[in-house]
């Protein structure tokens, strides 16, 4: 029986991985240990609930208002313990956090093959988004088997040097998570704290926003938030709700420019149940998350993404998505569009979601079973 370290220190790390931790504990092949990092620890937790998954081992690394450079050099001090002790025979990370790099760092470090989901996606910029474009360029050059959700991310994997055999496309894990829960909200819907029933309950749009970038804090965010007042004052029976993260860069703006408003909805942040109902709800979805411009799509939601590139060129070519990044007069107008014009918005909810069908944790248990005779037995770091 090989052991399997499954890494993830965030929430969206821990949505994507939780339907492969549950398919990877169904072989036989794999005894499966779960270390979570604990970088978002609020949210994260809110995550494994939903799944009835508990870390086997929590480095618990979160501090508030943390910044990057502390926070890797506590992950990997933390993960270097974790390591010599656990001595797995594989590692998984997932994404572009720094806890997906942390981990395969020092995986690395201790001679241990690395296994990245979600491997290949690229904007080619460095620092959009930042610190994610990097995290997963130098993941990539770490890992040992990349597990891209796309064709798409196959060809940039390739076009970087990474050999073919090496190379596994599964779809996006993503979107197992999501259909696991979809159903499950649908037939029970939960409440959503701090949106007022009547909204979620009526047939009046529902536009949905999301957004924490790292690169847009600043004159960014506030420009996101004008656009949003705006579209609140020229549309004032559509509901604007916000699940607001917890960074004090995101809350402050958001806050100050947004709150007060009658039909402006500023929560807290959402478990992951009441977030897929407010998904499956919404008109619209304004967001700067990787994730959501997957999800959505699957639920028939248009997307307009608040970045200038995007690393799921996939959801723009196919129609899903459209870029609008935080210019103020692009988002407003763009989202007016989708309120206003039911064909502009057909046209979106009809196209094709190019991300998978729920099969990706699957494929993934596939293919580390047709590898797993090629992994190396742990071994302690050489001095």
């Amino acid at each position: 029986m090989k052991k399997v370290s499954v890494i993830f220190g965030t929430r969206p790390e821990a949505i994507k991985l939780c339907p492969l931790i549950l398919a990877l504990r169904s072989h036989p092949a794999f005894q499966v240990e779960v270390c979570a990092t604990g970088q978002h620890r609020e949210m994260l937790d809110q995550v494994l609930k939903v799944f009835h998954i508990a870390p086997d081992v929590d480095l618990g690394l979160m501090e508030p208002d943390q910044s990057l450079g502390p926070l890797a050099s506590r992950a990997l001090a933390a993960l270097d313990t974790y390591f010599t002790s656990s001595e797995p025979h594989l590692v998984l990370v997932q994404g572009d956090t720094t806890t997906t790099f942390c981990a395969a760092l020092t995986a690395f470090y201790h001679r241990i093959p690395v296994g990245h989901v979600e491997a290949g996606l690229r904007t080619w910029r460095k620092d959009s988004p930042f610190p994610e474009e990097m995290n997963r360029v130098l993941t990539t050059r770490l890992a040992d088997y990349h597990f891209a959700p796309t064709e798409v991310a196959r060809q940039n994997l390739l076009q970087e040097g990474v050999p073919p055999e090496r190379i596994f496309v599964t779809g996006n894990t993503v979107i197992d998570a999501l259909l696991m829960t979809a159903e499950k909200v649908r037939d029970h819907p939960p409440a959503i704290p701090g949106l007022p029933v009547e909204w979620f309950n009526g047939n009046d749009p529902l536009v949905l926003i999301t957004g924490h970038r790292r690169e847009s804090f600043g004159p960014g965010f506030r420009a996101i938030c004008r656009a949003i007042a705006d579209l609140a004052k020229k549309f004032p029976t559509t509901a604007f709700v916000y699940p607001v993260h917890l960074n004090p860069h995101v809350r402050e703006p958001v806050f100050s420019l947004l709150g007060g408003r009658p039909n402006i909805f500023l929560l807290d942040p959402l478990e992951y149940l009441p977030f897929v109902a407010l998904m499956d709800r919404s008109t619209l979805t304004l967001t700067d998350s990787g994730g959501i411009q997957e999800e959505a799509p699957s639920l028939g939601k248009p997307v307009l993404v608040m970045r200038e590139v995007t690393e799921r060129p996939e959801a723009v070519a196919a129609g899903t998505a459209l870029l609008v990044g935080t210019d103020s007069k692009r988002i407003y107008q763009a989202a007016s569009r989708l309120l206003t014009d039911p064909e502009a918005r057909k046209a979106m909810v009809a196209a094709r979601n190019p991300y998978g069908d729920g099969m990706a944790s699957q494929r993934i248990v596939e293919a580390l079973e047709s590898t797993h005779p090629q992994w190396a037995k742990s071994t302690k770091q050489t001095k």
